[in-house]
């Protein structure tokens, strides 16, 4: 996630009736609720939540370090430490590695996903961010803003099979399976179709009237990606031929974008305190069916689709500080012991 990003989700919180009166505003979906709150330890901020349900584990960044829960109970049963402004998770379970970026040292940290043991630092270009698992290639793929650039790491090895020049600054991803990985351009508001065997872009598609794409997921069997905007809209593009079928409204300050295959659910998460939530009635046709309300600056989240139980962070603010010289705004503080899960069940 960007600086500028940040601080949009920082001025949600501190402007969180307003926002939660914008006219996207739906109905609280039916049946899904809040059914408990965690406390998480420690200072600093955080970024993206990935799961394991193969493993019981969902990750979740932290600063300097990744959170390691049970999906089942929401217990914290492992931390790895010694990181450097962590922003995204991958987990090959496959190869038994999983895989952080550090956005502070430019580097990808590879771990053993049984023992949490670091067991190399992978250099990255420049923002390293967000990080995702390519099974038909056992790759990782890493996505670098400031780089402009993604590169490709080997699961089992932890060596960089190569680097690709993206031609934009990249968001988030997500792979089909079958040797595609879609990936959104933040700045240019595009998705790139990149092969995932030969590190080519084969496509470039606009996503227009989308404005600013971040969070990514994808229906694989039906051959949509979906990409939360800026722009308060979700495209839904169909992935054979790079057409967005539909772009029905979102709330604000979107990040994050998770796709259910056994309910045909697909859900995007806001800073301004929103869950939207869709039904795929046809790979063209998507039912909207209203708004979670978790609490403003929730804007990642994570899905287990063996129980379909979502989960998402949010913290509490302090004033935002004055402006630094040249009138650069500061991040308002988060405050102590107020860094929390939220658990959201069906």
């Amino acid at each position: 996630m960007s600086y500028s990003r940040f601080l949009t989700v920082a001025a949600l919180a501190l402007c969180a009736t307003a926002v939660l009166a914008a006219p996207h505003a739906t109905a609280q979906v039916e049946g899904y609720h809040v059914s408990k709150t965690v406390p998480l330890p420690g200072p600093g901020g955080w970024d993206y939540l990935a799961g394991d349900p193969a493993n019981n584990r969902l990750y979740i960044s932290h600063g300097d370090e990744v959170l390691v829960l049970n999906m089942s109970d929401a217990k914290l049963v492992g931390t790895i430490s010694g990181l450097h402004g962590t922003h995204g998770i991958a987990v090959s379970d496959k190869d038994g590695h999983g895989f952080i970026t550090n956005g502070g040292n430019q580097t990808v940290t590879e771990f053993d996903i049984k023992t949490l043991a670091k067991l190399k630092e992978i250099p990255a270009p420049k923002d390293v961010d967000g990080i995702i698992y390519d099974p038909s290639t056992d790759r990782v793929f890493a996505f670098c803003g400031d780089a402009n650039q993604a590169i490709a790491i080997d699961a089992k090895t932890g060596d960089v099979a190569g680097t690709i020049d993206l031609g934009g600054g990249p968001e988030f991803a997500a792979a089909d399976g079958r040797g595609h990985v879609f990936n959104v351009l933040e700045d240019k508001s595009e998705i790139l179709d990149i092969d995932a065997h030969s590190l080519k872009i084969l496509n470039r598609y606009p996503l227009a009237p989308c404005e600013g794409p971040s969070g990514v997921s994808i229906d694989a069997e039906h051959h949509r990606v979906f990409a939360g905007c800026h722009s308060g809209v979700v495209a839904i593009v169909n992935t054979d031929n790079g057409k967005v079928v539909a772009t029905p409204n979102i709330g604000k300050g979107v990040d994050a974008s998770r796709f259910d295959p056994n309910t045909q659910m697909l859900f995007t998460s806001q800073g301004d305190g929103t869950i939207s939530v869709f039904h795929e009635d046809s790979p063209d046709q998507f039912k909207p069916l209203g708004d979670i309300k978790t609490e403003t600056g929730a804007r990642t989240m994570e899905i287990n689709p063996k129980t379909g139980t979502i989960y998402t962070v949010a913290a509490k603010y302090g004033p935002a500080p004055a402006a630094a010289p040249g009138g650069r705004r500061q991040r308002p503080p988060m405050l102590p012991g107020s860094f929390h899960l939220i658990v959201i069940t069906k």
